[in-house]
């Protein structure tokens, strides 16, 4: 019989072991490293509506552990967090398991979580706007109406045609205002330790916006590029190490269906039929709902106060305080800005990309058709050309984006075309096309003397401006054997038999050659 008494008495005597929760409101440092959206094409804009990038967020935080077991809860982390990819570093335990917390508070989690519980119905008097409050009990959720009772007995929330609303003692338990991801640990012993949360965040995207400005004598530019990030979650980065990768990644699963969340509830009121409920009044009408929250304006700038129209009006007129540093991570680019940013929920960051004055440039007139042709008359590119090497003032990986072209006009600067840069690396040749003239055109046409068969051709280049213009005509050509010697002997160009041509100010220039369907 003693020994049977000492087995439950042991247990007895043993403490129970808590668990320990501790909170980390918020990072000491952090930083954020933007990829582009891997489906987006060269040249392609920001959709500002639908972010499909992402981010690779490494935060570090300050956290004091108890001894034993403790689940330690990282408040603020991005609501695109894959949680799957996050690793947390410099715990002394390790990680047991980790958790997203997906309970967020809002109002309809607010009155589920409440469900059974006693809260305050507070109401208006539309006449003398004496507001009175009273005790009542929830016994619905939020999808449909919600039921409360009250010392008058049952009614449904907002159909007594009065303004009401209400009123709790506290949140209920598992619900959290900030997206957190929540990790278990166990320390050796109570100490202060500084781990690093590192994970990947949907929601986030960048481009590159060059301006550039052409010289009065049309040989050289002046260009200019921002790096816009933009960030659609609802959490801000403050005081952001932020940086920009370029180049293409093979990504195998979708992002978003790695973070999407379970489904919140949904808050519906509604009334019992009309001239029924507590008074038999029908209630107003449900406001609208609020305009979704605008992405930040462009005046968010880090290079001086000016703002964005100036700088396009005169792209070398500002004092750039510094540049994103270009450096090699593998075969990507990686442009990390210099000075510390925040990267604002909801919101785009403009910071300056790259400066390069006096760059030669080219313009050249060009067009592709295939030989054989229905005759017609058309309209040609104007390219811009440049080289990236250091000898012509480039010299440095150009990530792709938009292109906004200025010339001096009658004393203003004035856009003199748009065009897309796609991603080129030093030593390659740079095509820009900033739109089409209609000031040089090549007509093609059946052109035989009599006597000759209907496979010889004329092609007419004419030139109606002031000035000389430098024309690149390529062919698309399936077969060499179909087309004379006039056209198998001209240079290649991007793979293409290409006739280089000046043509004269408001001159012409023709070229006859022979081909069959």
């Amino acid at each position: 019989m003693r020994r049977s008494l000492v087995l439950p008495l042991f247990f007895a005597a043993a403490p129970a072991m808590a668990q320990g929760v501790v909170t980390s409101t918020a990072p000491d440092s952090l930083s954020v490293s933007a990829f582009r959206d891997p489906g987006r094409g060269a040249g392609g804009e920001i959709d500002l509506d639908s972010l499909n990038g992402f981010a690779l967020i490494s935060e570090q935080r300050t956290i004091d552990l108890p001894a034993g077991e403790s689940v330690l809860r990282f408040e603020g982390v991005a609501e695109g967090m894959v949680a799957v990819s996050a690793i947390v570093t410099g715990l002394p335990g390790g990680v047991v398991q980790k958790n997203r917390d997906a309970a967020l508070l809002s109002p309809a989690s607010l009155l589920d979580g409440s469900l059974g519980n006693r809260v305050h119905l507070r109401r208006t008097s539309r006449a003398t706007g004496k507001v009175t409050e009273e005790d009542a009990f929830i016994r619905s959720g939020p999808d449909g109406a919600v039921v409360l009772r009250t010392a008058a007995g049952y009614e449904a929330l907002r159909c007594s045609g009065l303004p009401e609303t209400l009123t709790y003692d506290g949140v209920p338990k598992g619900l959290t205002a900030k997206p957190t991801l929540s990790v278990t640990t166990r320390s050796p012993a109570a100490q202060r330790v500084t781990v690093t949360l590192t994970y990947l965040s949907t929601g986030f995207d960048w481009a590159s916006n060059y301006v550039a400005r052409v010289a009065s004598d049309g040989k050289t530019l002046d260009l200019f590029a921002w790096l816009t990030v933009a960030n659609s979650n609802g959490e801000s980065f403050a005081d952001a190490n932020l940086s920009a990768l370029a180049g293409t990644l093979h990504i195998e699963q979708d992002m978003d269906e790695l973070v999407e969340p379970p489904p919140q509830p949904q808050l519906r009121l509604s009334c019992f039929p009309t001239g029924s409920g507590r008074y038999g009044i029908p209630p107003p009408p449900p406001p609208p709902p609020p305009p979704p929250a605008p992405m930040a304006s462009y005046d968010e700038i880090i290079v001086t106060a000016q703002r964005r129209e100036a700088l396009m009006a005169s792209p070398t007129a500002i004092t750039v305080v510094s540049t994103a540093e270009l450096e090699d991570l593998g075969d990507l680019k990686l442009y990390r800005v210099p000075m510390r940013v925040t990267v604002a929920a909801n919101a785009q960051k403009q910071v300056a990309l790259l400066v390069k004055d006096k760059v030669p440039f080219r313009t050249i007139y060009r067009l592709r058709l295939c030989p054989t042709c229905e005759p017609k008359s058309e309209g040609t590119e104007i390219v811009l050309r440049m080289e990236n090497k250091e000898s012509g003032k480039l010299g440095i990986p150009l990530p792709s984006g938009q292109v906004a072209v200025f010339e001096s006009a009658l004393g203003e600067e004035l856009l003199a075309g748009e065009g897309a840069m796609r991603d080129h690396a030093v030593g390659e040749t740079v095509n820009l096309v900033i739109g089409e003239s209609s000031q040089v055109r090549v007509t093609a046409d059946n052109y035989y003397a009599p006597g000759k068969e209907g496979d010889d051709y004329r092609l007419t280049v004419t030139n109606a401006n002031p000035f000389a213009v430098a024309l690149e005509l390529g062919f698309e050509i399936d077969d060499l054997k179909r087309v004379d010697s006039r056209l198998r002997k001209l240079p290649r160009k991007d793979g293409l038999p290409t006739w280089m041509v000046t043509v004269p100010a408001n001159g012409s220039r023709t070229l006859d050659y022979r081909a069959k369907d």
